[in-house]
């Protein structure tokens, strides 16, 4: 037991360093290419930071477990929004209310499509493609969204 809290404990650690590391180099990719802080974040780096997800959601659905894809999803959302918690904590007063219009408006994309996906799972529409309903709809939201995070960005 001591051997795997401190395996766990040094991979929490390298993990912590390597995400402030990637937060660092965020901001100065981000002020090189003249982009907007909250949307660089919102595009590559949440695409950086997502491929633990998007890879082992292939292979769950390469595996035919669909549970554990769509619990991977969700359960990665839920726990983003509990950092919330620690930053109010930390900061020891509400932080969401401060993040600016940008922010907002990400996490009302995110809300919306989180909702988009909740709908497909208690529908379960038939699927004559690829994809769902449910997915095509997601893309149009995230697609209406990065141009409005673009817009408010500018």
């Amino acid at each position: 037991m001591t051997r795997v809290v401190s395996v766990f404990a040094g991979a929490s650690i390298v993990t912590l360093v390597a995400g402030v590391v990637l937060e660092v180099t965020g901001s100065e990719l981000a002020s090189r290419a003249g982009i907007d802080g909250v949307v660089f974040g919102a595009t590559v780096l949440a695409l950086a930071t997502a491929l633990p997800e998007i890879s082992s959601g292939i292979e769950a659905v390469r595996l035919g477990d669909h549970q554990l894809a769509i619990g991977d999803v969700f359960g990665g959302n839920a726990f983003q929004l509990c950092l919330f918690v620690i930053a109010d904590l930390v900061a020891a007063k509400p932080t969401l209310p401060s993040t600016g219009i940008a922010n907002a408006w990400l996490a009302a994309l995110s809300l919306a499509l989180t909702a988009v996906y909740i709908g497909g799972v208690i529908v379960r529409p038939s699927r004559p493609n690829r994809l769902g309903p449910d997915s095509i709809l997601a893309l149009l939201f995230y697609a209406v969204g990065i141009v409005g995070l673009l817009r408010l960005a500018q």
